[in-house]
């Protein structure tokens, strides 16, 4: 099995639906993404996002992309 590439990309998706009151569910029925689709960003383990998909979900948690993404290159998985 392939090694899996280490990267200091960090999602902050619990702490936005957290703050919205929302749910992995609402918000994909929302955004219309799977909850598999979803949890995989969520958990860190997505290897790309659609710019589309992005959007969407900036939309429905009315954020920025920086609010859900960001780099911390001192921390690689």
């Amino acid at each position: 099995m392939p090694e899996e590439e280490l990267h200091a990309i960090r999602i902050h998706l619990d702490r936005l639906l957290a703050e919205r009151g929302m749910t992995l569910t609402e918000l994909s029925a929302r955004v219309d993404i799977t909850v598999v689709n979803l949890s995989v960003l969520k958990n860190g383990r997505a290897k790309a996002i659609r710019f589309s998909t992005l959007s969407r979900i900036c939309e429905v948690l009315q954020c920025q992309p920086g609010d859900l993404i960001t780099h911390d290159p001192a921390e690689p998985d």
